[in-house]
């Protein structure tokens, strides 16, 4: 008689299949359940003799599948679908050749005022829709799916769909605050433990059931957790280890940014890192004149982190210090601000950190987590990681010792003038690949007519002699002083201050080695000045201390950029542009196996320009996602409309006009009934695209 071992193991062995937790077809296992009873045979003669030994075998192989275990090809459980961060979907069903004939399959509505309703509605029309009826009214969320359910933060509440039909399986209504605005995040349970969904409201990290929508009070008190520092982003979540990073102000005495870990199953503090390092630690020699004391900022305030899960290490991106623009009570590189550090995910233990930026004076912060992907370099493969942040440099690293791939040089960098400033005499500069930003602006880098129109090259003209001209020496041009009474004469930076490359990040393609990203050319311009008493310098600046902030021609404030207002014949504004030549913004991929550019396409029209001008960009902060149909799906664009791309060539090959912008990242999914859809938040409503 054959060892039941076999039949205990393939059964085992199907199981795992149907629940997607690896994706075995199902030829594929019967074949292997084949070949397992042969060698079975031939090695034991069909006796029963070794069945103790062989199950333990056969234990130990299972209990190894998660290591090698994908996700389920149709889920997108996390944030960016894995933790490795690369917003890749194996799905192919919408490739190139049909995508253009993409529909609406529905929408969910988070308008208090639409109806609730089920089944395949007009994304573009509110009536009908299905409905969050909520009080919130916008939203950055992207969705996950796992296991055939979607679970999305909707203001007050967080709710799972049917992501077939958009129709409620469930909802959770907050007592107080709202859900963050950027997602949730799923843990899978264990023994003890049902599936949880986990998100941050405020300063609260809250558990549900995620198959009942409710509170799972074995998490922390009655299934919440006090952060003390507050989180706007979506938990990451490695086995049984839930990170989150710090919501801070721009203030320079107030709380610390420091990232923190929890169990997911109890709720209890594991590890936090300091993201300011204290004596002591590795890093705490790079702030001087101890500026390091009660240091607010630098903190990882993107929406995710990423992790390597077969080495069990996970990589932060933390912003700049507080003050954004003076430093001059903080003098050094101040790590681990505009840094990638590498920690140990189950204790936060320090393994090595790249840091982009010394020293910021320019709110160049660091939002997107890297994506890690395996490239080939010299016939070598090589785990890496692409990192990008708002001053458009990407740096390619290896990711086990963050050593860059294509090389790094320190280039010396213009001074500045501020009384009491400290500069850094150098920034580091990746060799390959080239800024994906504009990093520098030159007079004959102005629009012309015919790049636009007569009317807004003569108002950029006018707006460049109002600032008294603009002073850029190239890359990290510092802010100059400028003395009260005294004429303007104003400094330019490029990119401004949302980039570059903001919170959407990357996308990566393990298939062909391409780094995706939304990159757009904004400007800040103005100066450096004594402070006033009594004005408004920026958002979250009130309190601060510092002795001199931003200012422009139009007062107090960072804000002022280098742009125009153009009106028609009856004063309508037809549009406000940026000033300096176009494309403003692109969606760039770049071959990390290289360094080099593979493409680039303007992303965004601006219609009120001219026929034939249109084309000239204009984005926000959102990023792609790429799937294994050859394409790259965006939103961002403040023209209203979601595009998909060929990843190949970077051909624009879709684009869905829709009834609000969409700037958030997009994710993919199949559904129950066996198609493929894409979706993404647009402003208040979950736009839902298929196949016919």
């Amino acid at each position: 008689m054959l060892c039941s071992t076999v039949a205990w193991y393939t059964a085992h062995l199907m199981r795992l299949r149907k629940n997607s937790i690896i994706p075995l077809p199902a030829v594929a296992a019967r074949n292997l359940h084949s070949a397992l009873t042969a060698n079975y045979r031939a090695a034991t003669g069909g006796s029963e003799a070794y069945c103790a030994f062989f199950r333990s075998l056969l234990l130990l192989a299972v209990a190894a599948l998660p290591v090698l275990a994908q996700i389920a090809p149709g889920d997108w459980p996390n944030y960016s679908r894995d933790l490795a961060g690369t917003k890749y979907s194996p799905l192919d069903q919408i490739t190139p050749g049909n995508v253009a004939k993409l529909v609406p399959a529905w929408t969910f509505s988070m308008r208090s005022d639409a109806p609730r309703a089920g089944g395949a509605v007009d994304p573009f029309a509110t009536p009908g829709a299905t409905s969050g009826a909520t009080s919130a009214s916008t939203s950055a969320a992207t969705p996950i799916v796992v296991h055939g359910v979607m679970y999305l933060p909707v203001g007050t509440r967080v709710v799972a769909l049917d992501p077939v039909t958009g129709a409620e399986i469930w909802s959770y209504a907050l007592s107080t605050g709202t859900a963050s605005q950027r997602g949730v995040a799923y843990w899978p349970g264990d023994k003890q433990n049902p599936p949880r969904i986990l998100f941050t409201s405020g300063a609260k990290l809250i558990a549900l059931n995620a198959n009942t929508g409710k509170i799972d009070p074995g998490f922390g008190n009655e299934g919440e957790v006090d952060m003390v520092v507050p989180y706007s982003g979506v938990p990451t979540i490695y086995k049984n280890v839930a990170m989150i990073g710090a919501t801070v102000g721009e203030v320079p005495a107030g709380p610390a940014g420091d990232s923190r870990a929890y169990d997911a199953r109890t709720g209890a503090k594991l590890w936090d890192f300091h993201s300011v390092p204290r004596p002591g630690e590795v890093g705490h020699e790079t702030w001087l004149n101890d500026g390091w004391k009660g240091r607010s900022g630098v903190n990882v305030w993107g929406w995710y982190m990423t992790v390597d899960s077969v080495r069990g290490i996970v990589y932060m991106t933390f912003g700049g210090p507080a003050a954004n623009y003076w430093g001059g009570d903080r003098p050094g590189d101040n790590l681990f601000a505009n840094s990638v550090v590498a920690v140990d995910a189950a204790t936060g233990k320090y393994k090595w950190h790249f840091q982009t930026i010394h020293h910021d004076l320019w709110d160049s912060d660091l939002p997107p987590a890297p994506s890690l992907i395996d490239i080939v370099k010299d016939g070598k493969k090589i785990p890496a990681l692409a990192q990008i942040g708002k001053a458009g440099w990407m740096f390619i690293l290896d990711r086990t010792n963050g050593k860059p791939v294509f090389g790094v040089e320190e280039r010396p960098v213009p001074k500045g003038d501020v009384p009491g400033e400290w500069y850094s005499p150098t920034q580091p500069f990746p060799l390959k690949p080239p800024a994906l930003a504009r990093v520098e602006f030159k007079p004959e880098d102005m629009v012309t007519a015919e790049d636009t129109t007569p009317e807004h090259a003569k108002a950029c003209r006018e707006v460049y002699e109002k600032n008294g001209g603009f002073y850029n020496a190239g890359p990290f041009t510092a802010w100059m002083f400028h003395k009260d009474g005294t004429p303007p004469k104003s400094t330019i930076q490029f990119p401004g201050g949302t980039g570059g490359v903001n919170w959407g990040g990357t996308a990566a393609d393990p298939k062909t080695g391409y780094v995706f990203l939304n990159t757009h050319d904004g400007s800040l311009s103005g100066w450096m000045e004594k402070k006033k008493p009594g004005e408004n310098y920026g958002r979250g600046t009130a309190g601060s201390n510092q002795p001199y902030d931003r200012a422009s021609v139009d007062g107090p404030g960072p804000y002022h950029g280098f742009s125009a207002t153009v009106k028609d014949a009856n004063g309508r504004v037809v549009g406000t542009w940026p000033c300096q030549k176009p494309p403003w913004a692109r969606l760039v991929a770049v071959n990390a196996n290289t360094g080099e550019i593979a493409w680039q396409s303007p992303l965004g029209l601006v219609e009120g320009l001219p026929e034939g001008k249109r084309n000239a960009g204009q984005s926000g902060s959102a990023g792609p996602l790429v799937t294994g149909g050859g394409l790259v799906f965006i939103g961002a664009t403040n023209d209203r409309r979601f595009r998909a791309f060929d990843s190949h060539t970077g051909q624009e090959l879709w684009a869905g006009k829709l009834n609000k912008i969409a700037n958030a990242n997009p994710m993919t999914y199949q559904g129950k009934n066996g198609k493929q859809y894409v979706a993404i938040m647009a402003t208040d409503s979950l736009a839902v695209f298929a196949l016919p």
